[in-house]
Order: C-alpha cells, then sequence, then structure tokens
C-alpha cells in the first residue's frame, strides 16, 4: 500500500494505482497539459474504500510513500489501475524492434559497412 500526497491532503491506495498514477501523472505533464482522474482509495479508517479525484499534469504536484499496512487484506484495485493504464497520455512500450531489423535486412542494407572501401 502506498500514500498519495496531492495539494496538502494524503490518501491511500495500492501499489498499482499508485505506480500507475505517476507514470500518468509524468506523462501527462510532459505533454504540457493538465487532466483530471479518478482513483480508488482506502479511507483514513481502513474500513471503507472510495475515490479521490485529482487533477495531474502541469502544475499538479503528485508524491507516492509507502504505507505500513496493518490489516490482513489489501484491496484489489487492479482493474481501476488497468483503467489508468489505458489512459490516451499513459506511456506505452515501444514495439517492432525485430519486425524493423527484419525489414532493414530485407533491403540489403550494410549497416557494419563490410565491404566499403575508402577511395
Amino acid at each position: 500500500m502506498r500514500t498519495i500526497t496531492y495539494a496538502g491532503e494524503t490518501v491511500t491506495t495500492t501499489d498499482d494505482v499508485a505506480e500507475a498514477l505517476i507514470k500518468l501523472t509524468a506523462a501527462v505533464a510532459k505533454n504540457g497539459r493538465a487532466e483530471a482522474v479518478r482513483i480508488p482509495i482506502v479511507t483514513e479508517d481502513h474500513d471503507r474504500v472510495g475515490t479521490a479525484d485529482l487533477v495531474i499534469g502541469v502544475g499538479n504536484d503528485v508524491l507516492s510513500l509507502p504505507l505500513e499496512w496493518d490489516r490482513d487484506e489489501q484491496p484489489d484495485f487492479s482493474q481501476q489501475a488497468d483503467e489508468l493504464r489505458t489512459h490516451p497520455s499513459y506511456p506505452q512500450p515501444i514495439t517492432g524492434g525485430p519486425l524493423l531489423d527484419e525489414e532493414m535486412q530485407a533491403t540489403g542494407w550494410d549497416f557494419e559497412l563490410d565491404g566499403f572501401e575508402r577511395s
């Protein structure tokens, strides 16, 4: 579990939601924008779940810190974390490396410059 500090307030959420929120906040800020998001939280007494609305991006600082959790079970917010990861601004891994290599090899380009002679 982690705490999220935002605008002088602190809320508690799961590790996966905190990670997704931090990455999304940085990506939205990198694009020079600010956007509203909703995250699942656990109330201060750790007895109920709820939501928090945040504006993330440029000019909005979000801090995530570990929290010692004294309950047997953690809430399952994995679906909400996945929803944050589907946001259009969320950073996506670069794919296509092997295909690109295959295409380059198919062109007959000599990237090692074997056979290149200086004049």
